[in-house]
């Protein structure tokens, strides 16, 4: 019901645009992350999809009965426009998510719990002080932690966790200024909904911008019934050559 701000015309920040991350730089950042963490990446990056979106997938809301599988998110940002948002999953997306499909239906995918165990499995087994010396396994940590791992992440913990491996990947020098570090961490840092835009370029160059629009959800709420079922195919299409 109210306008939108225009650029220039009010006294509130302007920000830069949001652009694509470039896939060098995320290949390079991978190896920096948890595991369930990097493979939330490569499913974002695949499919398109928004941050939240990736966050609160669960095995129940995948149509799993075709060669593309079809995510419907339990909640999405045009939902109150009364549109249906479809998330299309060709082959690579499938191989990335198969492994966290062996879970309760209702529960999250990708769980922060998880993600903490398998970091803690693997220092473990990283381990060079011999069993019999040192910390057992279990042995030093808090009895009471302040925070706990949780059932899912948030787009902030999984925005964060994206920034620490940035830090891990591109180190700053050593003894820099507050102001130059913090320069430096927001020239190097990317953020997840930059995952989205990479993936809308590719599929606007090689699909052409109505692909585009249609993977990414973009597409108007009164739009016919007979568009709408075009959508779907074209969305299978890319989804079955590059997701």
């Amino acid at each position: 019901m109210v306008a939108g701000l225009r650029q220039g015309r009010t006294e509130a920040r302007e920000t830069a645009p949001v652009l694509p991350v470039p896939d060098d730089i995320v290949e390079a950042t991978l190896p920096h992350m948890p595991v369930v963490v990097g493979d939330m990446v490569r499913l974002q990056r695949l499919a398109g999809m928004r941050p939240n979106e990736v966050c609160i997938l669960r095995p129940c809301d995948l149509d799993r009965n075709a060669n593309v599988w079809v995510y419907r998110p339990e909640s999405h940002k045009t939902e109150h426009h009364g549109r249906e948002r479809l998330i299309f999953l060709g082959p690579k997306a499938q191989v990335v998510l198969l492994k966290y499909l062996a879970r309760d239906s209702q529960a999250y995918c990708f769980r922060p719990a998880e993600s903490e165990a398998k970091r803690r499995a693997q220092a473990h087994a990283d381990r060079r002080t011999p069993p019999t010396c040192g910390n057992h396994p279990g042995s030093n940590r808090v009895a009471k932690p302040k925070r706990q791992a949780g059932a899912r992440y948030s787009t902030d913990s999984y925005r964060r966790a994206i920034q620490r491996a940035c830090d891990r990947a591109f180190p700053s020098a050593e003894g820099m200024k507050s102001e130059d570090l913090a320069n430096w961490q927001s020239s190097h840092r990317w953020a997840p909904i930059q995952l989205r835009h990479s993936a809308a370029t590719e599929i606007r160059k090689k699909f052409g911008l109505e692909a585009a629009q249609i993977v990414l959800g973009h597409s108007k709420a009164d739009v016919t019934q007979i568009y709408a079922e075009r959508d779907v195919t074209k969305g299978l299409q890319v989804a079955q050559l590059i997701g």
